[in-house]
Order: structure tokens, then sequence, then C-alpha cells
């Protein structure tokens, strides 16, 4: 039996969500729902059915709820069972499978996202691990970080999801170059992060998954900071494509950017469309109104 190459994932729960203000103003973004689950709990789940068993969040202050999603409520199991309501507890249960570990560690400054990853990297130690953003919902079959993973398996080098982007939307995202290996993969060659528009090297923009290599931790630790006066993951990426080969993988699947409020509402009604109790009669609902 193939032994897991992906054990250990990061999630950065740190930002505050200005973005979402004031939903966000006592409750981090992550726990928004899209339709009956937190954003947090889809890019667990799809961790989880990549292999992953230890899930470690880098938190900030006002960011417990998150923890408290993940542990036990016994008052809550005790109710459900008491009332004989087994598919809630269920449901409950699902939340944290036996087998998968949840450690928090604390993001005391909001410096960027390549100082989150950072801030694990006593708990990674020396052994590849990947990065999820919760604020990127990615729906694919199979699951998108599965995908990486088993193009990890192949190459045993750092892999990057990426999807092509307008040219108006590259200063969003770290931008790739490299030579295409086939019509999924690219062995890059540089990485840019948002670049405008005519000094980007092309289209393929990062997307919120990444399998690292345990060196990109020398590299963080060691540049200066980036744009926005932030430590940026994508400079520590071309500092690492100086030593390793990294590869850029056109993944297969959708992604959602709930990041923004346009992106969370898109990928409410698509994934509730696709709910197999709630579709149907959602989809009725929204024939009736006048578009």
């Amino acid at each position: 039996m193939a032994v897991n190459t992906i054990t250990k994932a990061i999630f950065p729960v740190a930002g505050l969500g200005t973005r979402f203000l004031p939903a966000t103003k006592a409750q981090p973004k992550e726990m928004l729902p899209v339709v009956d689950k937190p954003l947090i709990q889809y890019a667990v789940e799809e961790a989880y059915a990549a292999g992953v068993r230890e899930m470690i969040f880098v938190t900030g202050r006002h960011k417990r709820p998150i923890e408290d999603h993940f542990d036990m409520t016994f008052e809550l199991e005790v109710a459900l069972e008491q009332a004989g309501k087994e598919e809630l507890l269920a449901v409950v249960h699902s939340v944290k499978p036996d087998d998968m570990e949840c450690v928090y560690v604390r993001q005391a400054q909001a410096l960027g996202l390549g100082h989150a990853v950072l801030c694990a990297q006593r708990l990674v130690g020396n052994e590849p691990f990947a990065v999820l953003l919760a604020d990127d919902l990615m729906v694919g079959q199979p699951p998108v970080l599965k995908q990486m993973v088993d193009q990890f398996t192949d190459w045993r080098a750092s892999i990057l999801a990426v999807q092509e982007v307008p040219a108006e939307h590259t200063r969003r995202y770290g931008i790739v170059a490299g030579t295409q290996i086939n019509d999924k993969l690219m062995d890059v060659s540089r990485i840019i992060e948002k670049p405008a528009p005519e000094d980007a090297p092309s289209r393929m923009a990062v997307a919120g998954r990444y399998i690292l290599t345990p060196g990109i931790f020398h590299e963080i630790a060691n540049q200066p900071r980036g744009v926005g006066g932030e430590i940026q993951l994508t400079d520590g990426i071309a500092g690492l494509l100086r030593r390793e080969k990294v590869f850029a993988y056109r993944y297969e699947g959708k992604r959602y950017d709930c990041g923004s409020k346009e992106g969370f509402l898109q990928a409410n009604v698509e994934l509730a469309l696709a709910h197999p109790q709630l579709g149907p009669g959602f989809r009725e609902f929204l024939r009736t109104l006048e578009l």
C-alpha cells in the first residue's frame, strides 16, 4: 500500500477579513458559511481527502471559533444523542474524524503569507507539506490537493496550483512562467508577486494551494520584505527556484474567490444548486426571480 507523501497541512487563518466587515467584526472570515459548512471546513476536508492527517492552523486574536469548531462539543452531542437525532450527530462527528489532529500556533503580527508559513516551521519539521488558503474554495474531482499530491509523488518537488487569469487581474496574484512539460505541468523558471499587466511574464496565476519542500523555510527566514511591506511566500518560492525544481500544476476543477463578496455569493449559489437535498428546491426558487 502506498504511503501518504504529504501528511501535514498549514492553514493561514490569522487575517482580519476586512473585506467582509461588518460580518467579520466578531467572527473569523474562515467561519463564514457556504451553504451549510464554514469555509475552513471545505479546505480541511480537501486536505483530509488528499491523505493529510495533521492540520496546522496559524491563527491570530479573535480566531477562537475555528478552534472551537474542530473541538468536541459535549453538550451538543449529548443533546442530539438524547433526542435520537442520529443523522445530525453523525454530521457533528464528521467535522473532525478520529484520525485527524488539529494543532494551533499564533501569528502575533500580520506580516504576510510567508511569515504565516514560517510560524509553523517547528510543527512541520523537515518534511514536505501543503498550504491551503481557505479563502479559495476549490471544487474538483478528485479534490484539487489530491491531484497535487499525486504530482508530488511523481516529481518530489514543490507544486503550485495555477490557473489562467485575465491580463488585468495579474496585480492580484503571484504569476509564474517557465517551460511546459505537458498540458497540465510547467517547470517554473520565474515567479513574481502581483505584477502589473505590462510586467507580468504570463497570465498563469498561483491559486491558494501549494505543496512545498522544507527548503522554503530557509528562504522565507532570510528574505527582505516584499510587496506591501510583507514577507511574501512568492518571494520565498522565487528564492527556492535557485536551488530546487518548482512545478506549476494546472488543476482540474473550479476555484471560488471567497475572499471577495462576489466570489463568496457565487460559491453559495452554485454549491446550493449542487446540494443533493437543497438543490432541487433552490433551483425552482431561482426560476421565480426576475433577473
